[in-house]
């Protein structure tokens, strides 16, 4: 098991009362510590480059977002005050997505403690995703040989149609998201494989549709990695989100995708994806089901 994970991942200031918990990443990374997991399982990650982030997004968007040139509109948009902070944490949250999905092929299991930023397209950030990590890790890693087929399986509440977009031209990664119907966005994108569950669903229907789709996904196409999307947002306490899914659904989803990985002997790189109670114990309690999921393995 490694992990990736900088200090400035939480290190960002936001306006008060903003929607983003920031914080999460720093108090997460102190309970996985509690768990029992030692120091030198995290690894530091380094900055994506301007290169890495060409392979996904216009090249317009990417000097505008590094030099400051953005507009008010697309700022807005994005969901985050610009500043040279977010820059910096930006580039670095990037890339330990593309480390992280690298080292699975050594590791088999490795995360990121941040990530998941599924939102973003081609050209433009949105809700609080600006580039778009593991679309660019599977092109990166497409890019360099190191996979032919990469497996973007998505189980954050929210579908993720920036993935979509960014990839429906490259036959080489294949996307599934398992998300809300009724929930953000509004007008939503086609994946490769798109799993739209109604609102109220609960662990019965919701784990059964995981099982399913990554099943299916890896029997028609056989990828050479998985990276995933663990988002906290099914859970039923969440509150942008529609689902009925116990804290324990939400472990069982987690112990499901990294024994399945496990079993059939493919690299797994997980990402944490969104969750957004302002109770940061609540949250950070179960995007902590996928450590303690790793862990019982």
């Amino acid at each position: 098991m490694q992990l990736y994970y900088h200090p400035l991942y939480s290190d960002l200031i936001l306006p008060e009362r903003h929607r983003f918990p920031i914080q999460k990443y720093k108090l997460l990374k102190t309970e996985i510590e509690n768990l029992g997991v030692s120091a030198i399982h995290f690894k530091d990650p380094k900055k994506a480059t301007a290169s890495q982030l060409a392979l996904c997004h216009s090249q317009r968007y990417i000097d505008d977002f590094l030099n400051g040139t953005l507009s008010d509109k697309a700022i807005k948009k994005m969901g985050f005050p610009y500043s040279q902070q977010l820059v910096e944490r930006t580039l670095l949250s990037i890339g330990g997505s593309i480390q992280a999905a690298e080292a699975a092929f050594s590791h088999d299991l490795t995360f990121n403690l941040s990530g998941g930023y599924h939102h973003a397209y081609s050209d433009f950030g949105s809700g609080f995703c600006i580039f778009n990590d593991l679309a660019i890790a599977a092109a990166h890693l497409i890019n360099t040989e190191q996979a032919d087929t990469v497996l973007i399986f998505d189980c954050d509440v929210h579908q993720g149609d920036g993935t979509a977009q960014i990839t429906q031209k490259n036959d080489q990664i294949i996307t599934c998201s398992i998300h809300c119907e009724q929930n953000f966005p509004r007008n939503k994108q086609q994946s490769t494989y798109d799993f739209a569950l109604p609102a109220k669903t609960t662990d019965t229907e919701y784990l059964a549709t995981v099982r399913q789709a990554l099943d299916f996904c890896v029997r028609i196409h056989y990828p050479d990695i998985i990276l995933y999307n663990a988002g906290a947002d099914i859970y039923t306490k969440d509150e942008l989100g529609l689902f009925i899914v116990s804290l324990n659904g939400v472990y069982e989803r987690d112990l499901f995708v990294l024994n399945f990985c496990k079993q059939h002997q493919i690299p797994l790189m997980c990402a944490l994806g969104g969750g957004y109670p302002r109770n940061l114990s609540s949250l950070i309690n179960v995007h902590k089901q996928l450590f303690k999921a790793a862990i019982d393995l």
